[in-house]
C-alpha cells in the first residue's frame, strides 16, 4: 500500500507543472547518479499506479501523472548529456521540463572528436569495446574500456560508457538471481 495519502497525491499532481526534476525527486543539483536512482526508486514505490490500485480512479490518474513525470525526470537526470542540457535550460530559460526531442538532441550532441579516444592505444581498446558491445558482450566491453581509460584517464565519454555497461551487467546479474 502507498505511503502517500490521496490528498497529498492530488496536491502534488496540481503543482507538478511548476516543479523541476530536482524538486520532484527531492534532489540537490549536485546529486550523484546513485542518489538519482535511489530517489527515483523511492518515488516509484510511493506513486506508481500499480502500488496504488486501491485508490479511486481520479486519484489513480493523478498518481499516474506524477509517476510519469518522475520517470521523465529520472531519464533526463541519469544521463550526463541530457542532464547538462537540462541544467543549461533551467539556468537560461527557467523551463522545468526537457522535451523528448531536446533530450535526444542533447544526447547526440557533442562532436565525435569528443567521443573518440585521442591516443592510438585508447582508440584501439575503444574499437575492441565497440565490437564487444555489438555482440552484447558486456564484460569484454567493460574490460576493453577499462584498458582504454588507462591510456586516457580523463576521457568523460569512456567513463560514461563504463557506467552504462556497469548498469547492464548489474541488471543481468539481478535478473539471473
Amino acid at each position: 500500500m502507498s505511503s502517500q495519502l490521496p490528498i497529498e497525491i492530488k496536491a502534488l499532481a496540481r503543482i507538478i507543472g511548476e516543479l523541476d526534476y530536482y524538486q520532484l525527486l527531492h534532489l540537490e543539483r549536485d546529486a550523484t547518479a546513485n542518489q538519482v536512482r535511489e530517489a527515483f526508486y523511492e518515488g516509484s514505490r510511493a506513486f506508481h499506479p500499480d502500488a496504488n490500485r486501491q485508490l479511486d480512479p481520479e486519484t489513480l490518474a493523478d498518481c499516474n501523472a506524477v509517476s510519469k513525470r518522475m520517470t521523465e525526470g529520472y531519464c533526463v537526470l541519469r544521463n550526463p548529456r541530457k542532464r547538462r542540457a537540462y541544467d543549461v535550460k533551467l539556468a537560461e530559460e527557467g523551463g522545468v521540463r526537457l522535451q523528448l526531442a531536446e533530450a535526444k538532441a542533447a544526447e547526440r550532441s557533442g562532436d565525435n572528436d569528443e567521443r573518440r579516444a585521442k591516443t592510438p592505444q585508447g582508440r584501439q581498446f575503444q574499437d575492441k569495446a565497440a565490437d564487444a558491445l555489438r555482440q552484447s558482450d558486456w564484460a569484454t566491453a567493460r574490460n576493453h574500456l577499462q584498458m582504454a581509460l588507462t591510456f586516457e584517464p580523463k576521457n568523460a565519454f569512456i567513463k560514461e560508457q563504463l557506467a552504462e555497461i556497469a548498469e547492464k551487467i548489474e541488471a543481468e546479474w539481478k535478473a539471473a538471481r
